[in-house]
Parts: structure tokens; sequence; C-alpha cells
């Protein structure tokens, strides 16, 4: 039986409470990490989460700056240490373009372009004190290919994947940062006409999984440090589309 590839490392995982963040965390755990385990609101599913993981919750509203100062000093103060960043907390809203508005606007980017950053900034400072580090940062598709109807969110995570390559160089030697960009990653069973079509003009013919996107997490986490400033698309070859 191989060793778990994360066996004693402290990992931050932001949303991890439900969904892609969730399974993250799970499977990060599965390998030997210690998960701390973010949410904003979902106490309880956060709470089943660390309990699964062996480890603990810790809450935050990830769109001020100071909470998330405060998340990562009690991160340092519980395990007193931090060795990978997955930033996975992220909002998401379904606009037609011209009738976006300016709360729409800044309701989208203080979390996923805005948290994201100082997450990253805070992660940094801790690994920087016990030698480097791992970030992975969840992009998307949308970061890579336009949808006329997610401006605002198409926007937020191409800043991402630009803040991943520009971070890997601000951050090189000690920390790699990499992004994962998650195709149609579909939940439940209601498929609404629009991820049909997604699927249906997906090379692989299918949805993919939480667990996959988890899967290329954890591949970024225990790469060499020779990888870095680099965007996976986990995609079923859909941003291959013409």
């Amino acid at each position: 039986m191989s060793e778990p590839k994360l066996d004693g490392r402290i990992v931050l995982v932001t949303g991890a409470a439900r969904r892609i963040g969730r399974a993250i965390a799970l499977r990060l755990a599965e390998e030997g990490a210690q998960v701390a385990v973010h949410f904003h609101t979902a106490e309880q599913e956060a709470a089943d989460v660390a309990d699964r993981c062996r480890s603990k919750a810790f809450r935050a509203d990830l769109s001020k700056v100071a909470e998330i100062q405060r998340l990562f000093d009690e991160v340092q103060t519980a395990y007193g240490r931090l060795d990978g960043l997955v930033n996975n907390a992220a909002r998401f809203r379904e606009r037609k373009a011209l009738e976006v508005t300016e709360q729409d606007w800044d309701w989208i980017h203080e979390v996923n372009l805005k948290a994201t950053f100082f997450c990253c900034q805070a992660a940094a400072k801790l690994m920087l004190k016990t030698g480097g580090g791992r970030i992975v940062n969840i992009s998307s598709l949308g970061g890579l290919r336009p949808w006329s109807r997610h401006v605002p969110y198409g926007a937020s995570k191409a800043g991402v994947i630009m803040m991943t390559r520009g971070l890997a160089k601000a951050l090189a030697p000690q920390i790699a940062v990499n992004s994962v960009a998650p195709g149609v990653i579909h939940f439940g069973d209601e498929m609404p006409p629009a991820i049909q079509h997604l699927i249906s003009v997906t090379p692989m013919r299918r949805p993919g999984t939480a667990e996959e996107i988890a899967e290329a997490v954890l591949s970024f986490l225990t790469a060499s440090s020779f990888i870095t400033g680099q965007v996976l698309a986990v995609d079923g070859g859909l941003s291959l589309r013409a």
C-alpha cells in the first residue's frame, strides 16, 4: 500500500462545505492532509465535512479582507503552519449583459477575484515562514471561453487565471501557483436545456464530477514545484470546441 501523498500537510480549502469544495476536502484528507475546512453560511455541512476529514471548520466572509486575515490567523493558531491553499469559494449569477448592475458586478468580483487574491497573499505569507508551499486556484472554462450570459463571472475567472500566472512569477521559487478550470460539472437530477446542450458538444459527451476536479487539484498539490503558472482545463474537451 502506497504512502499518503499529502501526509502531514496542512491545506486550507475555501468553500469546502458543498459541491466541488467538499469533494476536494474529502479527497485531500484521504491522502493524509490535515484539511482546514472554510465555510461562510453552510455551518452544518461544513461541520460534517470537517468531521469526515477529522479536522476543523472555520467561518469567514471572504468578501471582507479583515475576515480573510482572521481566517488565516485562526488556521495558523490551530495548526502552526500552512502548506497548501485551494481557492475554491466563488459566486455565480446569470445575467444578460445589458441587465448587469453595479451590485451584480461587485457581488461576483468581491469573492471570485478580490478574495482569491487576498487569500493567496495571506497564504503565501504563512508558507514562506516554513519554506514554501502550493496554491491551487479554481478558475473556470468561463475564464477561457466567452459566455454571453455570464460576462461578470467570466471576467472574474479570466482574472483568476491571469492572477495565477502573475503570482506564479511573484512567489517563485518557494511557492508554486496553478489553476484548475472546470467545465460542465453537474449536480442533482435536473438538467436544464443549456446544460444538456453543453454536454452534447463536449467531446466526452458527459458532465464532469466534483471528484474529477478534486483529482486535478491533488495532482497540482503533489506535483514538482517546476510545474507552476499552469491552467488545467478539466472539461471533457469542451475547450477544444471550434
